[in-house]
């Protein structure tokens, strides 16, 4: 079974692409033959270092899904190279990380709701200045994506 290295980026790397990346981390270890290394990280420097919004961390929790252990940092070059896929949260950080990436990486980087060949399931909303309730909305919107990605995966290699 060949390993995929997913790299889940939003804007801050506190609130979407930490949830993203424990969901996804969870809804693989079901599935039997996908092995993913996953991480998360932001387009911008605001939050390096930190742990995942508290209210990310309570979100996942009732799902039994644990992020309380990620760091926050910043995408770097490197990621370009070395990820497999790597998943914006929004289009605004889609067109951030298009505009950063090497030319022979740019296939990579997909916006995670509208991936190839599959239902687009739109943008997810950052929920950072919202109420709680925005991060339960986007914990189901990410399980969905997920779901998705993972089928796309699975009719990918086939």
């Amino acid at each position: 079974m060949r390993s995929i290295k997913v790299l889940t980026v939003c804007l801050g790397n506190i609130c979407r692409s930490p949830a993203a990346q424990g969901i996804l981390e969870y809804a693989a270890a079901s599935r039997k033959g996908i092995d993913l290394q996953l991480d998360s990280a932001g387009t911008a420097a605001y939050h390096i270092g930190s742990k995942p919004d508290p209210r990310s961390i309570a979100a996942l929790k009732k799902r039994s899904i644990d992020i309380g252990y990620q760091q926050a940092r910043q995408v770097n070059n490197d990621d370009f190279a070395y990820f497999d896929w790597i998943l914006a949260m929004d289009e605004s950080n889609y067109q951030h990380l298009i505009a950063m990436c090497p030319e022979p990486y740019k296939n990579k980087i997909l916006l995670f709701g509208s991936l190839p060949n599959s239902p687009s399931l739109g943008e997810v909303n950052d929920p950072y200045y919202d109420g709680e309730k925005s991060f339960e909305v986007m914990v189901d919107h990410l399980m969905a994506l997920s779901d998705n990605f993972l089928a796309f995966l699975d009719s990918s290699s086939k």
